[in-house]
């Protein structure tokens, strides 16, 4: 595995490299991540095919440039279609996870006749993360309040910028990685790599968790004009649905979900309406005004329409797995990733 950087789309980008077939893999990480949460799968992927992961701007060593929220996640994806046109791929297999499903949305609408396969791995609802109701991604307020970039616990990003590798604080990198990338059972070998990847994602403003706006909708706060979480706000996100289902080529796509999931759930803890309704952010309106985001009952609901307008789509529910089925059951998932580009 080589680690390599190329100019693409106007940014340094920094991506891992595996294989040496005709026939490639784009592999895009989520957030509080890199490229680095996919090396272990890649070693393990036969060498017929061409394996690239590249670091998303504002994460590991890719040059860091700011992502601007009014393109959605339009910047990520400019990038991604770039390296991979760099590199000569016309035609590629797409493996994504958490906030990169929620880019794989939006790179499917962009280039669908370039996708061979696409595999989610508990990808942020079509619609965003945050700030919207009802499996057809209603917007709760219109400012979007519940998303962007003031809805992290902001003890967490003090100790990023710390870079903490200590478990002294229930919100240090490592307890909250511990608590809720994978189900607690689980203990990866690579634990300090994966910190490592943590830890490297730029932090600000600009960046994670990006700047945010007062409002005055529960939880009070509102998307601002930069950084990832912004650009995971629902504003625009409706359009790139519409955008989806129209498609005349549908790539198919394969829907792989941990049961123990807790960041992308009906119930996330990562939810402010979750956090309302315990109690610990105060003011909270009610569930008939400010229910949880239903994230998986969005994305079955987005999947089902496309398959109903000549699209196809497969879920695989990991019942013991949380959000990071592939590093939790690598063997199953490796078989299931296999099968899943033979057939396709």
């Amino acid at each position: 595995m080589l680690r390599k950087e190329f100019m693409a789309s106007d940014i340094k980008q920094s991506f891992l490299e595996s294989g040496n077939g005709d026939e490639f893999v784009l592999f895009i990480h989520g957030n509080g991540s890199s490229s680095l949460f996919w090396k272990q799968l890649m070693q393990s992927i036969p060498e017929k095919y061409t394996c690239i992961a590249p670091d998303l701007r504002g994460y590991g060593e890719t040059e860091a440039v700011p992502a601007e929220a009014k393109n959605s996640f339009g910047d990520f994806v400019k990038d991604l279609v770039g390296l991979m046109k760099a590199q000569n791929a016309s035609k590629f297999h797409v493996v994504s996870h958490s906030l990169g499903g929620g880019i794989s949305w939006e790179l499917v609408c962009t280039v669908p006749d370039s996708i061979l396969s696409v595999t989610m791995v508990n990808p942020a609802s079509p619609f965003g993360f945050g700030g919207t109701k009802n499996e057809n991604g209603e917007l709760t307020f219109p400012d979007a309040a519940g998303s962007g970039g003031g809805i992290v616990n902001p003890d967490f990003v003090k100790l990023l910028e710390k870079q903490d590798r200590t478990e002294s604080n229930i919100s240090s990198p490592l307890n909250v990685m511990n608590a809720f990338y994978w189900n607690p059972d689980f203990k990866p070998h690579n634990t300090e790599e994966l910190l490592d990847s943590l830890l490297s994602m730029k932090v600000g403003n600009s960046f994670y968790p990006g700047d945010h706006t007062a409002s005055p909708n529960f939880p009070f706060v509102a998307p601002g004009k930069y950084g990832q979480l912004n650009c995971a706000a629902p504003f625009g996100k409706a359009e790139n649905v519409e955008k989806l289902l129209k498609l005349e080529h549908k790539p198919p796509i394969l829907w792989i979900r941990g049961g123990k999931d807790q960041i992308v759930s009906n119930t996330s803890m990562f939810d402010t309406s979750t956090h309302g309704i315990t109690g610990f952010i105060p003011e909270y309106p009610g569930e008939e005004i400010c229910p949880q985001q239903p994230m998986v009952d969005q994305t079955r609901f987005v999947l089902k329409n496309y398959q109903s307008q000549g699209g196809k789509y497969k879920e695989v529910l990991y019942e013991e797995s949380g959000h990071s089925p592939f590093l939790e059951e690598p063997e199953r998932f490796l078989s299931e990733l296999m099968n899943w580009f033979s057939i396709n």
